[in-house]
């Protein structure tokens, strides 16, 4: 019988005795040196991360059976060794065995010596994707220095900014709150994905005063970035490098800006800012990542000048758009909304826009040249969409199209409530802008279509 505070040792001497092996015959079955087997059960040699792993399989039990015990032997009976350390932590997080990496750490961080090689071993699990196991080193990493101001707090503080951010707004703000007094901190390059993602955020909570102040910093950052490396004509192979090209951001915050101008009705300031994206001049390097991006702002800006002048009440230009949109098919849905919007603003009649583009009205996630839209706007965006159809519809008193729109959510149920909550914000901005009454909606058609709704949450 193991004894309870039996280590691996023991379990391996029960297990020989079981079976009635000896050394020998277990160190051939197991592939381990005889005479470091012998060391090894006798206490004479600490166990290595390829011996533990020997040791369990040649045992018939799984991989990280003795993971816990392994802790006690890495600290309670020998002394810890990085080359142990740092590959039991890797395969923990393969495994999925976080309280050992939480393990590891606390005893680890009693030395902050540890505290860069952690670090390391958290940028390369971030890396392959394995963030739940870097977020537990990056959040341990950066309790131990909170009090030391370096770039490795503020980049952990970055790291962890990325890992939390999902669907849940009130989780992303209170991540990009936490994050946002690290940014200056960072070295440029990640300053500039910092600065990206946290715009992506407010602009997602409409928080525009942010994205607007947050777009200026990014360009501010970029542009001097740009204009050194322009000046040294040349690049250096081992200065660390944002994700995109420097031009993307520079083009990105006027993107922002603009769109900042288009949610105050400013089409003629977003106008401009169409205009800077979509000058290509100043870019001086046209490697192949360069091109995809200026293809992609110019796609975005010829689409956008049409739209600005739409919105702006230009009737005229709707045809244009139209024809213009149906070539970009991933853009179709996104178009479909500022139209909506565009509709109850000024009283059109699109009814031949939303059956000609029907297919496009349920929900998806359409990709771009820079990977697929960022999903927190997104949601949103569909939540608000859903919100103006119902306005739509019920201005024209089209109770067909309010049973679409149930039809829809009945698939789409995780939007439901967050529809529900945009479209009695809508309303009640509505109310606050117009001064006619017969301007409004159909207050009570609207209330059952909303207790509908609320039936299907």
């Amino acid at each position: 019988m193991v004894p309870t505070t039996a280590t691996i040792r023991d379990h391996l001497a029960v297990y020989l005795s079981q079976q009635g092996m000896s050394i020998n015959q277990f160190a051939r079955l197991s592939g381990i040196n005889p005479g470091t087997l012998s060391r090894v059960v006798g206490g004479q040699q600490p166990i290595a991360m390829n011996h533990l792993e020997r040791i369990t399989k040649g045992m018939h039990l799984p991989e990280d059976h003795f993971y816990s015990l392994y802790v006690d032997e890495c600290f309670l009976h020998s002394s810890p060794t990085w080359r142990r350390l740092r590959p039991f932590l890797l395969r923990s997080a393969e495994l999925g065995r976080l309280d050992c990496i939480e393990q590891v750490v606390q005893n680890l961080l009693e030395n902050l010596t540890y505290a860069p090689m952690l670090f390391e071993v958290a940028e390369g699990l971030f890396q392959q994707g394995q963030w739940q196991a870097a977020a537990l080193l990056y959040k341990n990493v950066s309790a131990s220095e909170k009090y030391q101001n370096s770039e490795r707090l503020a980049v952990c503080q970055f790291r962890l900014f990325r890992i939390a951010l999902g669907d849940d707004q009130t989780l992303n703000l209170q991540a990009a709150l936490l994050f946002e007094c690290y940014v200056d901190r960072l070295d440029e390059a990640d300053q500039l994905d910092g600065l990206k993602h946290l715009v992506n955020v407010y602009y997602s909570l409409h928080k525009w005063d942010k994205v607007d102040t947050l777009a200026q910093e990014m360009l501010h950052v970029a542009t001097l970035r740009y204009n050194l490396q322009c000046q040294s004509n040349r690049r250096n192979n081992s200065e660390k490098t944002p994700e995109k090209p420097l031009c993307f951001y520079i083009l990105y915050s006027h993107l922002m800006r603009a769109s900042v101008c288009e949610e105050h009705r400013d089409y003629t300031s977003a106008l401009k800012f169409v205009a800077r994206y979509m000058d290509i001049s100043w870019i001086q390097e046209i490697d192949e990542e360069v091109k995809r991006t200026i293809a992609q702002f110019q796609e975005w800006g010829i689409a956008n000048s049409l739209l600005y002048r739409v919105m702006s009440g230009q009737v005229g230009a709707l045809t244009e758009y139209l024809e213009h949109i149906s070539f970009q098919k991933d853009e179709i849905f996104v178009a479909l909304y500022n139209i909506l919007i565009t509709a109850n603003l000024y009283d059109w009649n699109i009814d031949y826009i939303l059956e000609q583009f029907a297919a496009y009205i349920p929900y998806r996630t359409y990709p771009t040249e820079f990977g697929e839209y960022n999903q927190q706007i997104m949601t949103d965006q569909y939540a608000k969409f859903l919100a103006e159809l119902v306005i739509y519809y019920t201005n024209n008193k089209n109770k067909e199209g309010i049973s679409l729109i149930l039809h829809i959510t009945r698939f789409e149920s995780e939007s439901i409530t967050k529809c529900i909550d945009q479209l009695e914000q809508y309303l009640i901005k509505r109310l606050l802008q117009s001064n006619k009454s017969d301007s409004l909606p159909d207050w009570q058609f609207i209330s059952q279509t909303i207790n509908s709704m609320r039936g299907l949450a």
